[in-house]
């Protein structure tokens, strides 16, 4: 049998090694216990944070040929299932969509603004970048979306912490210095050899990285990816396990799941992994004395920005209650949710999104 940290009042919680991760996964730690989980003694739950090195930390090599998603979870999924740590904080978008036996998703803290940001010298915006501007980004959704956007662009591929990535921008070379992570490009010559790069607001937010954005980008231009600037807080199943589960249970937040169940659902009705150009967005609308609406909005982008397929669709949702039938309540919203998130791919499907782009290339590896 495995014990689980609350058997000792001493929580550890899994992470990776990266400023962003650690920095994540702090917040999670700091909040569960400004929550008051309760844990053995009367000073609650202590929390210890544990750093695993996962397969895709320093590999240089593109995230697509890495087999994109599974590559930062599996390390970290190995160890809990191990009993190495209690708790994982993935990056939702990071963990791939077919379950994994005996580990389960426990909490879906409130997600962070889902937009991506543009980091551009001289605060140029996408509008005012110059023609053929260098723009960089590791990923093939955004790189497409760009290229809609901007079909002058040239898109560059690259990888690297947050940091890192910024210090390819001229004028943001020096960004992050100070911090214990390597701040260089992969090679000397390349500092400041790109006009901007493209991040996750999430992210620069969650390192106090914000002023570095020069546009956050809108909805209509740049459709984030499925479940981004959302954590999943993931622990393993089983009787051992149920405390642990109440305990992390106060930072789950219900629209965030929701949206988040419809994003997923739809990219594992694709077959996608994060590698295919799929965006996707979800959020509740209305509540208190009106229906609850969960709207999901989809997008299949060419990889040369030529051609798109999209779709917005929504849900009603059951009225949310207290008492004996609140988690029946809970559970009918999460498969309403996952029923949109399926129908939103057969309309996608049948509009023709696998026409113009192969959806299956590059699926995530078996972990």
């Amino acid at each position: 049998m495995t014990t689980t940290g609350t058997d000792s009042g001493r929580l550890r919680l899994g992470t990776r090694g990266s400023r962003l991760a650690l920095t994540q996964s702090g917040q999670v730690a700091e909040a569960l216990m400004a929550a008051g989980a309760p844990g053995e003694g009367s000073g609650g739950l202590s929390i210890d944070l544990v750093t695993v090195r996962t397969d895709g930390d320093g590999d240089r090599t593109p995230l697509r040929q890495l087999g994109g998603v599974g590559v930062f979870a599996a390390r970290l999924r190995h160890a809990l299932l191990d009993g190495e740590v209690d708790l994982v904080v993935h990056s939702f978008k990071d963990l791939p969509t077919q379950p994994v036996e005996g580990l389960e998703v426990i909490c879906v803290p409130s997600r962070e603004d889902p937009r991506d940001a543009l980091c551009a010298r001289d605060g140029l915006t996408l509008a005012t970048l110059p023609d053929g501007a260098r723009v960089g980004t590791g990923s093939p959704r955004r790189a497409a979306q760009l290229l809609a956007a901007r079909p002058d662009l040239e898109v560059v591929d690259l990888r690297g912490n947050v940091p890192t990535r910024l210090a390819r921008v001229r004028g943001l070379e020096a960004v992050g210095v100070g911090t214990d992570e390597p701040v260089a490009p992969a090679r000397a010559d390349a500092a400041g050899d790109l006009d901007a790069v493209v991040l996750a607001l999430s992210g620069l937010r969650r390192l106090g990285l914000e002023h570095c954005a020069s546009e956050v980008l809108d909805l209509e231009t740049m459709l984030p990816a499925p479940a981004q600037g959302a954590l999943a807080v993931e622990a393993r199943t089983g009787e051992d396990s149920a405390e642990l589960a109440r305990a992390v249970a106060v930072l789950d937040d219900e629209p965030t799941r929701l949206a988040v169940t419809a994003e997923r659902a739809l990219m594992a009705r694709l077959g996608a992994g994060c590698a295919a150009p799929v965006g996707a967005w979800a959020h509740l609308r209305g509540g208190d004395r009106e229906p609850r609406v969960l709207v999901l909005r989809a997008v299949v982008t060419s990889l040369d920005g030529r051609q798109e397929v999209g779709c917005e669709l929504s849900t009603e949702l059951p009225e949310a209650t207290e008492g004996p039938e609140a988690a029946g309540d809970a559970a009918e919203a999460v498969r309403a949710a996952e029923a949109l998130g399926a129908r939103a791919a057969e309309v996608l499907l049948e509009d023709g999104a696998d026409q113009i782009v192969d959806l299956h290339a590059n699926k995530p590896r078996r972990d």
